[in-house]
């Protein structure tokens, strides 16, 4: 999916869209590290603001979990503890 600056949409929110559709597919899968925050923004051609922005989207929807100094998981969303998964 490519990014439509002039959409209705904003940049984060597309990033969190096109994330999500990667973990539904398969493409992230459920407890694996989505590539990091500077691959993420070398690939969309974002600012590490926008890219976080979208990324936070999806952890407060419990999609992703960040763990500290690990990166980014895939959520279990069928054999997961986190509440409201």
């Amino acid at each position: 999916m490519e990014l439509d600056p002039l959409g209705p949409m904003p940049i984060y929110r597309q990033i969190a869209a096109v994330i999500a559709e990667r973990i539904d597919n398969g493409t992230y899968p459920p407890n694996r590290a989505i590539p990091s925050e500077a691959k993420l923004c070398e690939e969309f051609d974002v600012s590490r603001k926008t890219v976080r922005a979208g990324l936070t989207l999806l952890i407060d929807e419990k999609r992703l979990l960040p763990v500290k100094g690990k990166g980014v998981y895939v959520v279990d969303r069928q054999n997961s503890d986190v509440e409201g998964a």
